[in-house]
């Protein structure tokens, strides 16, 4: 678990300096890509779930928390994707990714406009706006779990 929660953490200071550098990422082996595309995951989910209590009415809405835990979801978000190459099979991803290239690919920019719509509403300081987009983005994770994810 502390190793888990290290990684994540350095995950997320270290995302913004990796994301102009994603396109060339290479793994030596298909394990680093599986960890690599987990960690990514654990932080999205991590920051995701942060924003349920906000939500749910259950803490008082801070619009620069919200702010922050989107911003490390806009960030993060677009870490994982190129882990998933020719021969990174395994983990908790099923074979139609590699079968469906096609609908992975459309399940990830399904993802990536609700992270835009979700930083739009975070953005707004309305609330009403932050939970119809956190419900659109929780969908479309939801979506490409049950389709690409065991």
């Amino acid at each position: 678990m502390k190793k888990s929660l290290i990684a994540a953490l350095w995950l997320a200071v270290a995302a913004p300096l990796m994301v102009t550098s994603a396109q060339a990422l290479q793994f030596a082996k298909a394990e680093d890509a599986i960890k690599y595309r987990q960690s990514a995951f654990q932080v999205i989910r991590a920051h995701f779930g942060a924003l349920q209590p906000v939500i749910k009415g259950q803490v008082p809405y801070d619009k620069a928390a919200v702010a922050a835990d989107v911003y490390v979801l806009d960030v993060v978000g677009q870490l994982p994707w190129k882990a998933f190459g020719p021969g990174t099979e395994g983990g908790n991803a099923k074979e139609e990714i590699w079968m469906d290239e096609d609908g992975f690919k459309k399940a990830q920019e399904k993802f990536q406009a609700a992270l835009k719509n979700l930083t739009q509403a975070a953005d707004s300081g309305d609330l009403a706006k932050l939970r119809a987009a956190v419900g659109e983005t929780g969908a479309s994770c939801k979506a490409c779990h049950d389709s690409f994810r065991r």
